[in-house]
């Protein structure tokens, strides 16, 4: 038994790689990056971050999961066919070339699967140029629960964002001024094994396989899966937009685990998953865009000194611990309300450099350090009022 396993454990893995959703992940990551850095040079004029930014610091989660994913798989057995894992592909494949990853939340992706493969059989009855016959081959229960556990993925996909790297903009304000938002912007790919109908293993148990398709081989397949989000915030500090979408999101994960749960006894809850679901996360994204929107700008020109957008990687302003939304008062005792006077107060120092700073608990603190050649010249700090900026605005306008 052990080795029959092994054995199909191995088909498992070699199955991943000939699944199409593996390489368009790759491609889909480099574009989204690619983009975004061409955005970062037209808003500030230099690349921020790299070209991978939006998938690092994504990988303990990704395994994390694919073992509590493939444990419960395999554990309760979750017997999924060779067509539903295509159609979730294929689906996610379809939903990713707009390059918005909000739409590769799992409601997207795994909500219309179902919606596809449940409606697919009354499209394709009666007709003759295929034979093709999905109503006997779909796991709808199985794919309820598949979507719950997704849903708890991407609430901690959103906590780790919050504590982590988000993607400075700049976009038109409400008064023709260049206001600064963040991008709470990820992609995870989460491979888990689940069973297929077909191959050498059996039942060892009466109760295993307990979401079945009525068959009595099985086989395994290692099966690629994308989550990913992304909302735009401007009237708070990212880190607090993140965490008030995930707690909203954590709360919709848990109703549709209970209804998915409710379906291994009463197969229509599985739909009701599904739908609300899919209008849950609607929702989210509509109230938090909504009241976002409401909000002053946080980001927006500060007379009291300049506030931090961004600090780029690898620069004084990160190693000292400057972040995302404090406000620089004073460079080298000279008080500072945008970046010309920050430029300047930084030259005259010569190779050393002190700084006072708000937090964004409004306490005051100061940094100092030395000021070595190779280093940025405004510290790797990033504002709404940036020098490149102004000099763009003078050129065009």
């Amino acid at each position: 038994m052990v080795e029959t396993w092994l054995m199909e454990l191995w088909r498992g893995i070699g199955r991943f790689f000939v699944n199409p959703l593996v390489y368009w992940t790759v491609i889909l990551i480099v574009f989204a990056g690619v983009r975004r850095i061409r955005k970062e040079r037209k808003d500030f004029g230099l690349k921020l971050f790299d070209l991978f930014a939006e998938w690092r610091n994504t990988w303990l989660m990704s395994i994390g999961f694919s073992l509590l994913l493939s444990a419960f798989a395999l554990g309760v057995g979750i017997v999924f066919s060779k067509e539903t894992i295509l159609m979730l592909a294929i689906v996610t494949i379809v939903l990713s070339f707009s390059f918005r990853f909000t739409l590769l939340s799992p409601v997207y992706t795994i909500g219309i699967s179902y919606l596809l493969l449940l409606l697919l059989p009354f499209v394709l009855d009666g007709q003759t140029f295929a034979d093709i016959s999905f109503s006997s081959s779909v796991n709808f229960v199985g794919l309820a629960l598949l979507l719950a556990l997704l849903l708890m993925a991407e609430t901690v996909l959103l906590i780790q964002n919050s504590r982590s790297r988000t993607f400075p903009e700049l976009k038109p304000g409400r008064r023709g001024l260049r206001i600064g938002v963040h991008h709470l912007k990820k992609v995870g790919f989460i491979p888990f094994f689940v069973l297929i109908p077909t191959g050498s293993i059996t039942s060892f148990a009466s109760f295993w396989p307990s979401l079945t398709l009525n068959g009595e081989m099985y086989s395994l397949a290692l099966v690629p899966f994308v989550i990913g989000f992304d909302h735009i915030v401007q009237g708070t500090l990212p880190k607090k937009g993140a965490m008030a979408i995930a707690r909203r999101v954590l709360i919709l994960g848990m109703i549709v685990l209970f209804l998915a749960v409710g379906s291994v006894y009463a197969g229509w809850l599985s739909l009701a998953a599904i739908f609300i679901g899919i209008i849950g996360r609607e929702y989210i994204n509509y109230r938090h865009r909504m009241k976002d929107q409401a909000k002053v700008p946080f980001f927006n020109k500060n007379e009291r000194g300049v506030k931090v957008l961004a600090v780029i990687p690898d620069t004084p302003a990160a190693r000292l611990g400057i972040t995302v939304g404090e406000t620089i008062t004073k460079a080298n005792g000279k008080r500072i309300n945008d970046m010309e006077s920050f430029y300047y107060a930084l030259q005259e120092s010569g190779a050393f450099f002190k700084l006072e700073i708000t937090g964004n608990n409004g306490e005051v603190r100061f940094v100092q350090s030395a000021l070595y050649e190779e280093d940025h010249h405004e510290l790797g700090v990033i504002t709404t009022n940036d020098r490149f900026l102004d000099k763009q605005l003078k050129k065009h306008g």
